[in-house]
């Protein structure tokens, strides 16, 4: 019981679940699914579609905050990464063209890699503290978006490229199979080889890991490519979504939402140990969340103070105090109930 209470993953779930028995009490069709022309529709659906570009800024920042490090640079990357990708379509006189669309995907996501290369290299080889380094490409990176885009919002008229965000593949939302392919590829190369093991080694101690012949630098590197890259792909699928360039909305304080879920998750922003599941359940706990506030009518000038009271009873449970005081009380009540207590009190 003690093993269960204080595991990691523990509360993180039963605030998912916890969640999704409010919705369903409130709203009894939160559950239901239904299938049109052989697609599916319904609240869970909505959440798992809406929850792809999170998803895979999270998946990136978990990487990161293994090895110590931070990103703050991630919505950033979004906003160009939709603003050049919306930019060579808008400029092509066959915007629907296949072939356009992919070159327009490849240019956004190979340019998303060179900034987090940029940032890889400021903190791993220049030594930058990771905050300060992601803080320049944080602030200068809508403003590239900008000039990209012309200081206007570029919106253009494709199908394919909407089909990123909108469409459908085996009944389930592209977007998600999206992200679902991306903790796939994560997962396999973190927890299938040595990498994850050489991460979360950089991230226990650095220093101790580089002269145990760990190349520290480049696994430091490697993550904030890989938080580049993903966050790439996410502005792709914000920016497929609503069919526009905003370099102002895109990706607004996703940052901060991805640190919130990898927190939730049970990843500890002092490096180390991180859990990939762990963060897929808070990605899912903080797009259901918002749900929840949408459904209940919560006013948007309340709604961050709403969902910080929520957080902070989750994020409470999982303090290893809090989880201290549930372990010793589920010790007392198992003696308590115990047969040897019973003859005491007999006796």
């Amino acid at each position: 019981m003690k093993k269960l209470i204080t595991h990691r993953l523990v509360w993180p779930i039963l605030a998912l679940v916890a969640l999704i028995a409010v919705n369903t009490v409130s709203r009894p069709s939160f559950l239901s699914v239904t299938v049109q022309n052989g697609q599916l529709y319904g609240s869970l659906i909505d959440i798992l579609r809406n929850s792809a570009p999170l998803m895979l800024v999270a998946l990136g920042m978990t990487l990161v905050i293994a090895t110590r490090g931070i990103d703050l640079s991630v919505g950033a990357i979004m906003a160009v990464s939709g603003a050049v990708a919306l930019t060579i379509i808008e400029a092509s006189p066959e915007p629907g063209s296949l072939g356009v669309v992919a070159l327009a995907i490849a240019a956004a996501v190979g340019t998303s890699l060179v900034l987090g290369v940029w940032n890889g290299f400021l903190v791993a080889v220049l030594g930058i503290q990771p905050i300060i380094a992601t803080l320049v490409l944080m602030l200068a990176g809508r403003g590239v978006a900008l000039l990209i885009t012309g200081g206007f919002i570029t919106t253009i008229n494709s199908e394919p490229y909407q089909f990123m965000a909108q469409g459908y593949v085996f009944g389930l939302p592209f977007a998600f199979c999206v992200s679902l392919a991306a903790i796939a590829v994560v997962a396999l190369a973190q927890r299938r080889t040595a990498l994850g093991m050489l991460t979360e080694a950089v991230g226990i101690n650095p220093e101790a890991s580089r002269l145990a012949g760990v190349r520290s630098r480049g696994i430091i590197w490697g993550t904030y490519v890989a938080s580049g890259t993903l966050a790439g792909v996410a502005g792709i699928l914000y920016s497929s979504n609503i069919m526009a360039a905003d370099a102002n909305a895109a990706g607004m304080y996703i940052e901060l939402d991805a640190i919130l879920a990898v927190v939730l998750g049970g990843t500890s922003l002092a490096g180390g140990k991180f859990t990939l599941a762990g963060t897929v359940v808070g990605v899912f706990t903080i797009q259901t969340l918002k749900t929840t506030i949408t459904f209940l009518g919560v006013p948007p000038a309340v709604s961050p103070v709403f969902m910080a009271a929520a957080v902070l009873v989750v994020v409470l449970l999982q303090s290893r105090r809090v989880r201290g005081w549930f372990a010793a009380g589920a010790r007392s009540s198992t003696r308590s109930t115990s047969p040897r207590s019973d003859a005491k009190v007999l006796s």
